[in-house]
């Protein structure tokens, strides 16, 4: 596979010819895949029959679907065009979202490149494509986009294309290289930020054994990026799936002092504490979970069904009930059936 060259912001003579050109079988294996949404953020394929983002039925998208789930590649251009129907930027939209452009990347940029004579590409409908090539491990094409995408101009570049491209090189396991696209990104118009940071550290800790790496580029970065409290977060649940409690300590400790006690951080209070349960270190997380307390920064019910759990299992019904008390009364939270049906187990 080639890696993209970071230096390499030039013009590409024919936008997608390495795409149409590349060998990359085509297949259903990212039929299960998540794209982007116009925010950035990432959701399940649309089916050919689901409606627009403007509430009609599209059935010309349907159509188009069903050329291009038909047709090999090669020929999608020419049976789009003898279809006799044109299409519109939402339309482009609804079909590159589609699992069948998801699972067939190359349709996919013959139907982007065939639209694009006729409508003027929306910022969303870029991103879908570089996602589309990203989640298909083409990425010298992917990189030809983004590289079209800066010439077209007018800010199509944005933190929700830098976090597709994390994604896909994260996914694929090629941190190294989604580590540089983040090092790059002001040499395409995008200054790094924490919600590119954080959008980094995510795709790096979904794979397992990676909380040293996203913890290495934290530490790299944070004197130019700012972390916030969804950076902490994602640090402190990455060392809680490694069970690391010396690194989830100072992790949490860092956190307080750059950012402070917040109340709507509890992903960040439930990672904690419960790293410190899961490393025996129960009547720390109680004195921890007091001090919270006091800053009216409690965690969540993840945290509290596996404090109970563990009281109940010692039947401890002092810590227990204090427990118990401090979900319900300064928490707000309502206990779930498995937490109930854990009391009742042990009492």
């Amino acid at each position: 596979m080639r890696q993209f060259n970071p230096e390499a912001i030039s013009a590409v003579p024919n936008l997608f010819a390495s795409a149409i050109g590349t060998k990359n079988t085509e297949s259903n294996r990212l039929e299960g895949s998540l794209l982007l949404d116009r925010s950035g953020q990432r959701r399940r394929p649309m089916s050919a029959t689901e409606e627009g983002p403007d509430g009609e039925a599209s059935p010309r998208a349907e159509a188009f679907l069903e050329i291009l789930g038909r047709v090999q590649p090669g020929d999608a251009e020419a049976e789009l065009s003898s279809c006799s129907i044109g299409p519109t930027a939402e339309v482009a939209e609804q079909v590159l979202r589609s699992r069948v452009c998801y699972s067939r990347p190359k349709s996919a940029v013959r139907f982007f490149v065939w639209a694009g004579r006729s409508v003027k590409h929306t910022s969303y409908a870029w991103n879908l494509l570089v996602d589309i090539l990203g989640k298909a491990g083409m990425f010298e094409p992917m990189w030809d986009a983004i590289r079209s995408m800066m010439q077209e101009g007018e800010g199509l570049i944005t933190v929700a294309t830098f976090a597709s491209i994390f994604s896909s090189y994260c996914a694929s396991g090629n941190l190294k290289e989604a580590v540089e696209a983040f090092d790059v990104m002001e040499r395409y118009g995008v200054k790094p930020d924490a919600v590119a940071l954080n959008s980094l550290l995510s795709a790096m800790c979904r794979g397992e054994g990676r909380a040293q790496a996203a913890q290495d580029l934290f530490d790299r970065t944070k004197a130019t990026v700012p972390p916030d409290a969804d950076t902490f977060a994602i640090l402190l649940e990455a060392w809680e799936e490694e069970g690391n409690v010396q690194r989830t300590k100072s992790t949490f400790g860092e956190m307080v002092v750059r950012v402070g006690w917040d109340s709507s951080n509890k992903p960040a209070y439930d990672a904690f504490l419960s790293t410190l349960v899961r490393g025996d270190q129960f009547g720390e997380a109680l004195k921890f979970l007091q001090v919270m307390r006091t800053k009216g920064c409690l965690p969540g019910l993840k945290f509290f069904a596996r404090a109970i759990d563990l009281v109940a299992r010692k039947r401890d019904y002092a810590n227990s009930l204090a427990i118990w008390q401090m979900m319900i009364s300064d928490a707000g939270l309502i206990p779930n059936l498995p937490i109930f049906q854990h009391v009742q187990c042990h009492t």
